[in-house]
């Protein structure tokens, strides 16, 4: 885990790199609340989901300045945002595999209520402990954590001084600002992310700065 930022003057001259994190434009799926990850069919983003990736587009162009990276899940939704992203930006995309959502296994394209219906106990422990996988899937909130926490690492390492704007899910990004934070799995409870929302998180060597979170100010 990144240590909490303090004002050590020592951390202050290390180059920063400040990462963009935009969750995925809706999908036919989104507005009813239902399990998508990658186990899913792949929706692509609705017209709701592409406008949306247009308004983060060019909040985009006004907020970034100097050196940007643009990564992506390799899921279609976050592909099409990142693409609508890069072209404002006049930069290239770069697939990144790792900022793919989680797989919900058997609970792929349900809503909460059809999930408890079918499979209570399993919703139920998967609430309880972020140790539990989604039934018929291996990776659990836990899992999740420690996937993103290395990305985080590797960027900030790759990319000294520069923006990086990853294009991403819901899950992944509250995994970004737990580790950030380093808060449990658990909180991913507690975290509400709308679609097409931008969170900032800057890194400065082993430290970790969440900046804002869950910005939809561009959608309005």
């Amino acid at each position: 885990m990144m240590r909490p930022a303090s004002w050590s003057s020592a951390h202050q001259q290390d180059p920063t790199t400040d990462l963009l994190l935009l969750r995925h434009g809706e999908t036919p799926l989104t507005p009813e609340r239902r399990f998508s990850g990658t186990g899913s069919s792949d929706p692509g983003l609705s017209e709701v989901g592409l406008r949306q990736a247009q308004q983060a587009a060019r909040s985009a162009v006004v907020r970034l300045a100097g050196p940007t990276v643009v990564l992506t899940s390799p899921l279609r939704r976050c592909r099409e945002t990142a693409d609508v992203v890069a072209a404002a930006l006049g930069v290239t995309v770069e697939v990144l595999e790792d900022l793919r959502e989680m797989d919900f296994g058997e609970w792929e394209g349900h809503t909460f209520a059809e999930v408890r219906q079918r499979h209570p106990d399993d919703l139920a422990a998967w609430k309880r402990s972020a140790d539990v996988a989604p039934t018929g899937s291996r990776e659990s909130f836990t899992e999740l954590l420690h996937r993103v926490g290395d990305v985080a690492r590797n960027l900030s390492r790759a990319h000294p001084g520069a923006t990086v704007l990853a294009v991403t899910h819901v899950t992944p990004v509250k995994a970004f600002v737990a580790h950030a934070l380093d808060a449990p799995a658990t909180s991913f409870f507690a975290m509400e992310l709308s679609p097409a929302a931008l969170t900032r998180i800057s890194y400065t060597g082993e430290e970790a700065v969440l900046r804002s979170f869950n910005d939809t100010s561009h959608l309005r």
